[in-house]
């Protein structure tokens, strides 16, 4: 198997690829040209000669999580919406307690998905009928406590302060007054969660975190990657404008901005265990928290 990354996020390589092989017979899918993409939290692999991605969970991930996430998937299908398709088999496949869904493989052009591409499929998301899936409500302050609660790699210290800065904008979030209407969110739209359809058009993925919610979490979530992870001003401002709406001048902003990050520091904190690297990452960004450097530039993890 032929490995893209330096670890397949904390997997047994050997054990991934028994599950992969078995899950993908269960379907018909050949596994033999296997490449790993990605393995910080699921196991990304691509099957070249199928043209199919599959997606192996953690052991012990949520079956049903991700059943609901297959069934909304394909309502948005059915509805014509931009999404990133499922391969038409029976999924999702469960193997020993790891459970394994199918996407269609899309060849990407070298310039990924910016900013301002996010807006109308965001858009349109957030303007979406109530779906035949009952999703979850959104709630970021309840995701960071569980991560607080399974973070084991920060001295007791750092937790401490993290756990009453978490205490301090849940205050603050009774006060944000919401502008935009409730409905489906993407829970954490970003550029590596929108691919190039053939056709040109922007294609949304990874529904892991599809909730219902206030659309101002999705809409901060892209000022918080761009500003972050070194975009600039100028690529969440063609965001906004195509969008039709700037969280930036709402008052909630920079509530829900501190949140959103905060959620971004504690989940990569929980999932040290499995990608050890990241800890020197994490570390920069607990100690950017405490100077409130508000521009420190973050890695991708």
């Amino acid at each position: 198997m032929t490995q893209a990354v330096p670890a397949p996020g904390g997997y047994d390589e050997s054990e991934m690829y028994q599950v992969l092989e078995r899950g993908c017979a269960v379907v018909g899918l050949d596994a033999s040209d296997a490449c790993l993409l990605r393995g910080h939290t699921n196991a990304v692999i691509l099957l070249k000669r199928e043209q199919v991605v599959v997606k192996i969970a953690r052991r012990g991930s949520r079956t049903d999580d991700v059943a609901r996430t297959v069934r909304f998937v394909r309502w948005l299908m059915n509805s014509g919406f931009p999404t990133v398709p499922l391969h038409p088999a029976d999924q999702p496949v469960v193997i020993d307690q790891h459970t394994i869904t199918f996407w269609q493989y899309l060849p990407q052009p070298a310039q990924p998905v910016v900013a301002a591409q996010l807006a109308k499929p965001l858009y349109a998301l957030h303007t979406l009928p109530s779906p035949p899936v009952s999703l979850p409500a959104h709630d970021n302050i309840a995701a960071i406590r569980r991560s607080l609660a399974a973070i084991t790699c920060l001295p007791s210290e750092a937790l401490s302060f993290l756990s009453e800065y978490a205490r301090q904008l849940e205050s603050d979030l009774i006060a944000v007054e919401f502008e935009l209407p409730e409905g489906v969110i993407q829970g954490d739209p970003q550029h590596r969660n929108a691919l190039h359809a053939d056709d040109g058009e922007t294609l949304l993925c990874d529904w892991d975190t599809v909730a219902l919610g206030q659309p101002e979490w999705d809409l901060v979530t892209v000022e918080v990657h761009c500003r972050r992870f070194g975009h600039g001003e100028q690529h969440y401002g063609a965001f906004a404008d195509a969008y039709g709406w700037d969280v930036t001048r709402w008052s909630g902003y920079e509530t829900l901005a501190a949140i959103r990050e905060l959620r971004m520091i504690t989940t990569n904190a929980r999932k040290v265990h499995h990608a050890p690297s990241s800890l020197e990452e994490v570390q920069q960004r607990v100690d950017g928290l405490r100077r409130h450097d508000h521009y420190l530039r973050w890695n991708i993890l």
